[in-house]
């Protein structure tokens, strides 16, 4: 009894400690070139943030993606940050559509990657942030990525590319 109690005591004190099965983000790597050889599905125009977000997929999971299936492994998704153009009265800049106009200069990049033998909170995706520049940005954390996409486990924890494959099969 008393090697099971202490086993149990261990077990539950190192499942605190290691908390939940949150990221190795050095796995995923900068995705070099994206915005040549990846699919750019959608563009977020963010007014609260004053922001435009691009949305991008690799072409290996665009082309096997299907409505209403996870995406395959090694899927890469990306959230590319500009800031929205301002007018010199400093109010944001539309074209004749009434959507943002974003600057050219990449603010920040999210990447998410899934990956089979990945096992995170989320499946088999593993999450990055990275500055304009390639790096990684150092004071990133990722918990808040884990708990907001946890809520899509129907979209396969994503919230705008399986949509868009929906959308599409319609």
């Amino acid at each position: 009894m008393r090697v099971t109690l202490t086993s149990l005591t261990a077990g539950a004190f190192l499942t605190l400690a290691m908390g939940s099965l949150h990221a190795d983000t050095e796995r995923v790597v900068f995705p070099a070139g994206y915005q040549d050889r990846f699919v750019n599905y959608l563009d977020v125009d963010r007014m609260d943030r004053k922001r435009v977000r691009k949305m991008y997929v690799n072409s290996q999971a665009h082309e096997a993606a299907k409505a209403g299936e996870d995406l395959p492994d090694g899927a890469i998704l990306i959230m590319e940050d500009h800031n929205a153009k301002k007018n010199a009265d400093d109010t944001l800049m539309t074209d004749a559509d009434g959507r943002l106009i974003a600057e050219d200069a990449v603010t920040n990049l999210f990447v998410m990657e899934k990956q089979a033998g990945w096992e995170t909170d989320n499946g088999h995706w593993e999450y990055a942030w990275f500055l304009s520049d390639g790096s990684r940005k150092a004071d990133a954390k990722f918990a808040g990525c884990f708990s907001c996409h946890a809520n899509r486990t129907e979209r396969d924890y994503n919230f705008t590319y399986s949509k868009f494959v929906s959308d599409q099969a319609m």
